[in-house]
């Protein structure tokens, strides 16, 4: 039997369009001939997951998403439909977990068997565990890092304003005046150490002489110790000597000749007897007073005319 041209292009068409459509699949990780199971979970977002993320089940890939669409009820929450290609068994009580797969927040899903002993089948709802993104992690960590700086900024700009409030004007003039006493008290110091240094290097043999003579006199304090020892000993006994006199009745005496002495004293301021007349009588001042004014005059007189007085002759 002859098959005509017409056939032939037919046939080879829809083996090409069977063949294309199982070559899409099969990019897009789905086998037109493997048996296939789909399951449903319930996420409240879905962030990085797109159709044909992977599905895994201990890290092996089982399968893949198959669509991504809202609850029908309005509630917001995200319907993800999986097929998974395996025939392993699937506890029901299995959790499909969404994690990220990467650093670039891409999702995929990995199934976590359970322990029921009852197997899920096809069209079951799993239930569905969402891990946060790895930005979700960093903000979970950061977070409390910023709080932190926050209120530590918001300490230092009060402890800024503080400082502004304390260090005015004069503040900060009165700083810069200390630490030019302080620049100028150092290099006082460093002209003073730079001054003994000087001083000790140009006398340093007379150093060297007057520490011989402090070691050569404590040598003779210690060589000559014994007398200093008996002279110390002497000292001892004049003292106890001095304290064996009768000092008792000498201060007597002399407190008797000092009292004679302060009743003379008395007298004498009283006018009484000759030399209290001396000094409380003014009379014998005046005498002398005048007779040292005559004396005076006869002297001039004598001198002017001496004649007055003495006679010479002449053979």
């Amino acid at each position: 039997m002859k098959i005509s041209k017409e056939i032939r292009i037919g046939i080879s068409f829809a083996a090409a369009v069977i063949l294309f459509i199982w070559g899409f699949n099969f990019l897009k990780g789905s086998d037109l001939f493997t048996t296939k199971r789909e399951f449903v979970a319930i996420y409240p977002q879905v962030g990085g997951l797109v159709s044909s993320s992977p599905v895994s089940i201990n890290g092996v890939k089982v399968g893949m998403v198959n669509e991504i669409s809202f609850v029908p009820d309005n509630s917001g929450l995200v319907m993800v439909r999986i097929t998974v290609s395996s025939d392993l068994i699937i506890p029901a009580n299995s959790i499909a977990h969404l994690y990220s797969a990467d650093l670039m927040g891409t999702r995929a899903i990995e199934i976590r068997l359970g322990n029921s002993s009852v197997g899920a089948v096809s069209g079951d709802t799993l239930s569905s565990n969402l891990e946060g993104s790895l930005k979700d992690e960093v903000n979970a960590q950061v977070m409390p890092l910023k709080r932190k700086a926050e209120e530590m900024m918001a300490q230092v700009d009060s402890v800024l304003t503080a400082l502004q409030a304390v260090f005015n004007k004069n503040t900060r003039n009165n700083l810069e005046y200390s630490f030019l006493s302080i620049k100028n008290t150092l290099q006082n110091l460093e002209n003073t150490t730079s001054n003994i240094d000087t001083l000790v290097s140009t006398q340093r043999t007379r150093l060297a002489s007057i520490l011989g003579n402090i070691e050569s006199i404590t040598a003779n304090l210690k060589t000559n110790n014994n007398n200093i020892t008996n002279a110390i000993g002497n000292v001892s006994a004049m003292t106890d000597t001095l304290a064996a006199l009768r000092l008792g009745s000498v201060f007597s005496r002399l407190n008797s000749s000092l009292n004679s002495v302060d009743q003379m004293l008395t007298n004498i301021n009283k006018g009484q007897g000759t030399i209290g007349q001396l000094l409380g009588n003014d009379s014998l001042y005046h005498s002398l007073n005048r007779a040292t004014l005559d004396l005076d005059a006869l002297l001039r007189d004598l001198k002017q005319n001496p004649g007055r007085y003495v006679k010479f002759s002449v053979f």
